[in-house]
């Protein structure tokens, strides 16, 4: 399956969710092909981190289109970073998806750029009727329970058409963040956080056959 993980505006938090995804594939035996389709490198330069940790299990990533396009249909997990600074290689994604996870910030700036993301996946894909399966969820959401936005994010995401929402959150956490500048994902590093539980809970949910 072809997972693509994207959105139109940067700072989604996509390539951290695309790493701690494919660790947790690895661990649980699947075999995962990582591809990194945005100039940014940021899943690339995880990967190189965690390389040169010799941390266990290893991971490659590759940036090639044409491989990317040969693993169609195949049994292997494939999860794609995407990114809008290469619309030609994220377009291309777009149409070999199986279905597209969407991380999406809770302010309506978010939404709003959600909502044209979806327009781009339906006019690529042929149609509301050929589109891949998109998945959303709030993604950085404000731990405070006094911040209203991320709750009105969440209703304004459960709105828009041709996109599932998760029922879960991942929230804005400094576990992500260390973990990832480390190599690890936010399970290895740190099992019992409260980051952990929330990608755990995500990975179970997005691969319900191998939790």
């Amino acid at each position: 399956m072809i997972t693509v993980i994207g959105n139109l505006k940067g700072g989604t938090g996509k390539s951290t969710v695309a790493f701690n995804l494919a660790v947790w594939l690895k661990l649980h035996g699947d075999e995962v092909r990582l591809f990194d389709l945005d100039p940014q490198k940021t899943l690339t330069d995880v990967i190189d981190i965690r390389e040169e940790e010799g941390y266990e299990p290893e991971l490659g990533v590759s940036d090639d289109l044409k491989v990317l396009k040969a693993l169609k249909g195949s049994d292997d997990e494939v999860i794609v970073d995407v990114g809008t600074s290469d619309f030609k290689s994220m377009k291309a994604a777009l149409k070999l998806a199986d279905r597209i996870i969407t991380p999406v910030p809770p302010s309506q700036a978010d939404i709003w750029s959600t909502q044209r993301f979806i327009k781009i996946i339906r006019e690529e894909t042929g149609g509301a009727d050929k589109m891949p399966k998109v998945l959303g969820f709030i993604n950085r959401a404000d731990t405070h329970r006094g911040v209203r936005e991320t709750d009105e994010a969440e209703e304004a995401l459960s709105y828009l058409k041709h996109i599932e929402r998760l029922e879960l959150r991942l929230y804005q956490r400094t576990a992500y963040r260390r973990s990832f500048s480390e190599g690890l994902a936010v399970f290895e590093m740190q099992p019992a956080s409260k980051a952990s539980k929330e990608v755990l809970a995500l990975a179970a949910m997005l691969y319900p056959e191998l939790a």
